[in-house]
């Protein structure tokens, strides 16, 4: 389809909107132009609307910021209880998907090119009256996770008026595992809730519970604020293949091959009173195992053991039964995702009736299984065999190649709806901006295919909460306040008895030689529907620091075994599948395994992504969907640039000047540390601040996971541009803020932890005494600012910063150089109106987000007050609330406090640089029945 045209785009983005979240007004279905605006939408400024964001089908309560009818930032909802407050990389970066140039702007006919809604009806007309002949027989529909309540009211309407269509539904990176092992134990479908911030110690086998999901933000939430009282930390056992969130932030960990999990499992189920074969431990594992068992008997009740999504039903199963016996602090409630007792079919029943031909029918709506299908159903020719197919999404992917039909979907900041958390709490999802193209919503997709009347799907949305709501009184007033409010009042799913669990029988795992290779959701691409999100390809990995790609990890003994270094490109075998990968060398990777992420190596994902790293799923059957034994390695002769924002550093001896970390039980012999304002300097004292207000962060490196959310949040409120592979390779990038892992343990055993570092805003600022025209400066509140208009582009400031958070612009990234496609109107719609975007040639950095201080002066100066708190981006975007912002100057102010505690530090303090963005150690708690395994 030929792009918009300037007017046409400036038509659509200019369009002003009135879905007012307000608990006092209604909110209008249509959005109006500016010329008719609402008195209560002043132009210029933001408005806060709340709605919802899924990930894997999972809501997440979110606030969305609007100015002028565009929608330009992501803030979680602290009533949501899925998101309290904070958000996640994928929900920052969705705003980038809402205006990606390369989504679907019209429906398409596979044959014929662009076609119409009313053609797509006259074609779905005849297939649908066949089907519905035969009582739907013939008819499949497929969908990822289904926990939108209206989404599974027409599908079950769908299926009572045809009992002989099917359901599938196919959601790459699954909970199938933990659903059967739930079965297993309890003789029922049933969803476990874990409450960590109830639980003092944790055992995780090779579960990452702090890490990228659909429940990160809760988890981690509640674990940090469990470990924030020194009295309640408790400790934190960690047994994986490979590091992970969760095992970085683990007080003892163990790499072990996935078929050690079992006898890890089985110690402990043993120390409990089962009575389990254990299968051989080396000495080093069975020590960790017994420590564990016996730190988590030792505190009943408040204890708790985790297995990951990849281990086998059988040892999910085993987990229950500990829990169980430990009394974990653990909720269980009936699955959100389920429609009344219906189980849908899965993907491989769909690829059976495609391949012996009984389809007459096939929607596809809001999943790409020819990208993300285990490779044996090859999905891509079986759906072909399709009498009749469409796809609905975002972009024209792979599936939409694959079917006759493409339908272009609107995005959810586009559109009604609604979603259910992990914990059944139901959230609206309501538009901030008109659709930017001829798109539907998923409702109004599945009217078409259930053959029903032409519906919006504002009027869908309310005629399920109108009939859910008929015995609660007002419907209007209670669908205001859930609009205002953010979630359904009293919607969580009620806790379930789950009944005593049975003990299984241990499972046993398949006898292989060669490599095993761990297939994982990507930390950034997660399943692979991020792939055309440039902020996300250029967001480091936690571990690797890898962007713009993806690489097999080996552990440095194995892939000196295999006489690999990093960057090598290999051929992997799996039986008859195979890729091609770069080795990439990292600590913590278990002997025999590689581990490598999905997502990647797509070749239909759009301008920026399209083509980029290796396809995982290539090697993945459904009889071994996430480990895959007995891989073959074979060197290629050729070399990859793995590329990286850092390099990865193991630092000896100097490491508390760059990194503290304490050990719980040395906290009482610690003294704070200051900001080495005591040392000489040929500077004159600081006396700045003379406007009132003195500036400062504390970040608690103890509660910092790592997780990135705060480099999205950056990028997104501060115009932060995209740069590209080609100017990573040499070296170049733009963030405002990273974060560095630091290690100081062995590439065996790591030690390590998170650091995020911004502009450190120092007092005596090296970067202000060797700017030839002062571009770099500090004003009358102690921030160290940079003028760009006078930045002439020396660099001198760079170079002498020690913290090395000053980027420079060498292209115009955001104004007239962009990568790839990022320079199109439909992205610069996306920009922060309150803050300067930066041409070529100029020195920028963290600036405390201090647009967000100067929003709050004027507020505060309009309404006669004193100034209130400030909350800036990487602040809010915390899952940890590891960011803490705040005026010294200001009496009773937390930071103040924080700067006394027995933990605080200052980077390179002595520089003597007195920075005014400081730390809070790490802590960590050791077993002491494993102090011989540290010396």
């Amino acid at each position: 389809m030929p792009p918009l045209s300037r007017r046409d785009a400036l038509r659509t983005l200019g369009a002003g909107i009135t879905l007012a979240a307000g608990g006092c007004s209604k909110p209008r279905e249509q959005i109006i132009p500016y010329v008719q605006a609402p008195e209560e939408l002043l132009p210029g400024v933001p408005e806060r609307y709340a709605t919802t964001l899924s990930l894997a089908g999972w809501g997440r309560g979110v606030h969305a910021i609007a100015v002028d009818g565009r929608p330009i930032k992501i803030e979680g909802n602290p009533l949501h209880p899925a998101s309290r407050g904070a958000t996640d990389v994928f929900a920052e970066a969705s705003l980038l998907d809402l205006y990606d140039p390369d989504r679907s702007r019209a429906v398409t006919e596979r044959v014929n090119g662009i076609a119409s809604w009313d053609s797509f009806e006259r074609a779905l007309s005849q297939p649908l009256a066949r089907a519905r002949g035969a009582k739907g027989r013939g008819l499949h529909l497929l969908t990822g996770r289904v926990t939108s309540p209206t989404l599974a009211r027409q599908i079950e309407a769908l299926l009572e008026a045809m009992p002989e269509a099917i359901w599938h539904v196919h959601e790459p990176v699954d909970e199938a595992n933990a659903g059967r092992g739930a079965e297993l134990a309890f003789d029922k479908p049933l969803r476990a809730l874990p409450q960590l911030d109830r639980a003092e110690t944790n055992l995780c086998v090779g579960a990452d519970p702090l890490g990228h999901g659909p429940d990160q933000i809760r988890l981690a939430s509640a674990f940090a604020e469990r470990r924030r009282d020194p009295l309640r930390f408790g400790r934190l056992y960690v047994a994986e293949s490979a590091l992970t969130l969760t095992g970085i932030k683990a007080d003892e960990r163990r790499a072990l091959h996935p078929r050690n999990f079992a006898a890890v499992l089985a110690s402990v189920a043993n120390a409990l009173g089962a009575s389990l074969p254990v299968p051989d431990l080396d000495a080093d594992a069975r020590r960790f195992a017994e420590a564990a068992a016996a730190d988590l008997n030792a505190r009943a009740e408040r204890s708790l053991v985790l297995a990951g999504p990849t281990l086998a039903p059988e040892l999910h199963a085993l987990v229950h039964w500990i829990n169980a016996r430990l009394k974990a602090p653990i909720g269980f409630i009936a699955p959100p995702d389920r429609i009344g007792e219906r189980v849908p079919a899965d993907l491989a029943s769909l690829a059976a009736a495609l391949e012996d031909g009984s389809v007459v029918c096939l929607a596809i709506l809001g999943c790409n299984p020819v990208a993300t299908a285990p490779a044996d159903l090859d999905m891509a020719r079986r759906i072909g065999r399709a009498g009749f197919s469409v796809h609905a999404g975002l972009h024209g992917d792979e599936t939409a190649g694959a079917t006759q039909w493409h339908l272009p979907l609107s995005h959810e900041l586009e559109s009604w709806s609604d979603l259910r958390a992990t914990d059944g709490t139901a959230s609206l999802v309501q538009p901030l901006i008109r659709p930017l193209y001829r798109s539907r919503s998923i409702h109004e997709i599945m009217a078409l295919v259930a053959n029903q009347p032409a519906v919006s799907g504002y009027d869908l949305v309310r005629a399920t909460w109108r009939e859910a709501w008929k015995e609660r009184g007002d419907f209007e007033s209670l669908w205001r306040r859930s609009l205002h409010e953010g979630l359904i009042p009293d919607s969580a799913a009620p806790s379930v008895d789950p009944g005593e669990p049975r003990l299984p029988a241990l499972p046993t795992w398949p006898m292989a030689n060669g490599l095993t290779v761990e297939v994982r959701p990507d930390p950034c691409q997660w399943d692979g529907r991020y792939a055309n999100n440039a902020w996300l390809q250029e967001c480091p990995k936690p571990v690797s620091k890898q962007v713009w790609g993806n690489a097999l990890a080996l552990s440095r003994h194995e892939a000196r075994r295999r006489g690999l270094a990093a960057g090598d490109v290999v051929t992997v075998k799996v039986e008859s599948r195979e890729i091609e990968v770069p080795i990439v060398i990292e600590s913590g990777v278990a002997e025999g395994v590689g581990v490598m992420t999905l997502g990647y190596g797509r070749p239909r994902a759009g301008a920026v992504g399209t083509g980029l790293g290796s396809d995982a799923y290539r090697l993945v059957t459904t009889r071994s969907p996430w480990h895959l034994p007995s891989a073959e390695l074979a060197k290629t002769g050729r070399t990859q640039d793995i590329l990286r924002t850092q390099n990865y550093v193991q630092i000896e001896g100097e490491t508390e000047k760059l990194y503290r970390q304490i050990d719980l039980a040395k906290l009482g012999e610690t003294e704070p540390r200051g900001i080495g304002s005591d040392r000489p300097s040929l500077l004159a004292p600081w006396t700045g601040d003379a406007d009132g207000h003195a500036w400062a962060m504390v970040i608690d490196t103890n509660a910092c996971i790592g997780c990135n959310a705060c480099v999205v949040a950056c990028q997104s409120e501060n115009n932060v541009p995209v740069v590209g592979p080609e100017e990573i390779a040499r070296g170049r990038m733009m963030h405002w803020l990273r974060i560095d892992l630091y290690d100081h343990g062995t590439p065996e055993a790591p030690k390590a932890g998170f650091q995020p570092v911004p502009c450190m805003h120092c007092e005596h600022a090296p970067c202000e005494p060797v700017c030839p025209v002062a571009a770099s400066v500090h004003d009358g509140e102690g921030l160290n600012v940079q003028v760009y208009n006078r930045c002439i582009g020396t660099r001198f400031c760079q170079a002498n910063c020690p913290y090395k958070v000053r980027r420079f612009n060498f292209f115009g990234y955001a104004d007239g150089q962009p990568y790839a496609n990022l320079g199109a109107e439909s992205v610069t719609a996306q920009r922060n109106p309150n803050v300067t975007v930066r041409a070529r040639g100029v020195m920028e950095k963290c600036t405390y987000c201090v647009q967000r201080i100067a929003t709050e002066r004027q507020n505060a100066e309009r309404d006669g007050r004193a100034m209130g708190d400030v909350v800036t981006a990487c602040q809010s975007s915390c899952p940890t609330r590891a960011i803490t912002f705040g005026d010294l100057a200001k009496p009773g102010n937390p930071i103040a406090a924080m700067r006394q505690d027995r933990r605080h530090y200052a980077l390179l303090e002595e520089l003597n640089t007195r920075p005014r963005t400081t730390y809070l150690a790490d802590l960590r708690s050791p077993s002491p029945d494993l102090t011989e395994d540290h010396s």
